[in-house]
């Protein structure tokens, strides 16, 4: 079984078809448990997702409710009741194309392989340095992650073995939580890239920096920050590496604080 964990805020206009895009899904809505955790949303969505679960019995679907926490806490509510032998996350915008979950079971179900976390890539884009695609897929590696995250959480599956070793995200962290947390499965497991477009992200658009918590890149930069701030303190990277990141990311941050102004000068002049 896959347990899917969705969390939801304010979703009223998206969240169906996040699930209609696993009912669609090519190896059978009788393989999943779908956790939705709502996180304190104030417009229709419980109502909706309600209606949703009366007109699909043939789909299990639970519906969690908490106080706004942000979205690892409500991730972390779902992760400990989830029962699958594999866990799929979703965020409430995004959609899978249907033959997301087979091809991915695929590789993960190959014991030749030994994948224990795999992504895809989503909106057409392209895997970029500092990876590289060999025979179809990219590796995922703790120093990678440090200069460039290509796992969007709506792409990624991974087996029951992570989350026992891992544990689950920091519920402290609303921004680059998800790089936060690959990078601690990094340190355990075997991580990778499919090289096949199998998820619309926020309905298509360019995300980061353009809508949803990507957009408040001064907030991202923080979280970034934060990151490498904790992965010294674990003594997971050097003092000489720490201070280089430091930079980085605040050279990255005026870099696409540039680039999301040129877009948008770019599309008042449509």
């Amino acid at each position: 079984m896959i347990s899917v964990i969705i969390p939801m805020y304010n979703a009223e206009k998206t969240v169906i078809n996040a699930l209609n895009s696993i009912k669609a899904q090519t190896v059978g809505i009788e393989k999943f448990e779908i956790i939705i955790i709502n996180d304190g949303s104030t417009d229709r969505s419980k109502e909706i997702v309600e209606d949703y679960i009366k007109e699909n019995p043939e789909m299990s679907i639970r519906l969690l409710k908490q106080s706004n926490k942000g979205v690892s806490e409500a991730r972390n509510a779902g992760l400990r009741i989830a029962e699958g032998d594999f866990i799929a996350l979703l965020d409430a915008d995004d959609e899978w194309l249907p033959q997301k979950t087979e091809k991915q079971l695929k590789y993960l179900q190959n014991n030749d392989l030994n994948i224990d976390f795999l992504a895809t890539r989503r909106n057409n884009n392209e895997i970029l340095f500092p990876y590289k695609v060999i025979n179809n897929l990219a590796q995922i590696t703790f120093k990678k992650l440090l200069l460039r995250n290509e796992a969007q959480p709506s792409t990624v599956i991974f087996k029951r073995k992570v989350l026992e070793n891992t544990g689950y995200f920091n519920k402290n962290q609303r921004y680059a939580e998800d790089l936060n947390y690959w990078m601690k499965v990094s340190r355990n497991n075997r991580m990778y890239i499919l090289n096949e477009n199998l998820l619309i992200a926020d309905g298509g658009k360019r995300t980061f920096g353009v809508s949803g918590l990507s957009a408040n890149l001064s907030a991202m930069e923080s979280g970034f920050q934060q990151n490498i701030k904790e992965m010294y303190n674990l003594k997971y990277i050097n003092f000489i590496q720490y201070v280089f990141l430091k930079f980085f990311y605040k050279a990255k941050y005026l870099f696409l604080l540039i680039r999301t102004f040129y877009y948008n000068q770019k599309n008042t002049q449509k």
